[in-house]
């Protein structure tokens, strides 16, 4: 069994195996949360440059309710709505799997630098949905990575809004 750090350094690194990994052990959940978690932080502190010192709570709110929602979204997307034939998986093996892929996030913290916050708010979003659509395929034992691709643009692009609209009103 891969540590906490190996376990964070594959899921970043977009390793399936690593999903797999975290998608069986039902210990790791505490884990995947202690991701979500540092992950939503992250984009709180990077939220400093926007909203000041209450950044942090709004940035913070925001990305951990943002989530939230994907990964119940996507859960809803993938076992019900678009399964494949073999799709099993439970509730805890997609929120261990899900919240693996928020590890990219954790460069959210970046955003804070002047001139290229954009662009790091940028990468690190197209990165966490490359690692959520590796997640939902390890997850949900999909043999076609296009429907994962599309079950997790679906659960972005209402996880975008949901961040979006939550934002002004955190804090």
């Amino acid at each position: 069994m891969a540590s906490f750090r190996e376990r964070l350094a594959g899921a970043i690194g977009l390793n399936a195996a690593t999903y797999e990994e975290v998608e069986a052990d039902r210990s790791a959940t505490g884990q995947a949360m202690a991701v979500v978690l540092l992950s939503s932080v992250a984009a709180g502190i990077g939220a400093i440059g926007i909203f000041g010192p209450a950044g942090i709570v709004r940035g913070a709110v925001s990305a951990l309710v943002g989530w939230c929602v994907w990964a119940v979204l996507t859960y809803i997307i993938g076992t019900r709505l678009l399964p494949e034939p073999q799709t099993r998986a439970t509730v805890g093996e997609l929120l261990r799997t899900t919240g693996f892929a928020a590890g990219p996030g954790l460069f959210r913290i970046f955003t804070l630098v002047p001139g290229v916050g954009w662009l790091v708010a940028l990468v690190s979003a197209v990165w966490m949905l490359a690692a959520m659509i590796v997640a939902v395929r390890q997850a949900l034992d999909y043999t076609s990575t296009l429907r994962a691709v599309a079950v997790c643009v679906i659960g972005f692009l209402i996880y975008l809004a949901t961040a979006l609209l939550f934002l002004p009103f955190a804090g």
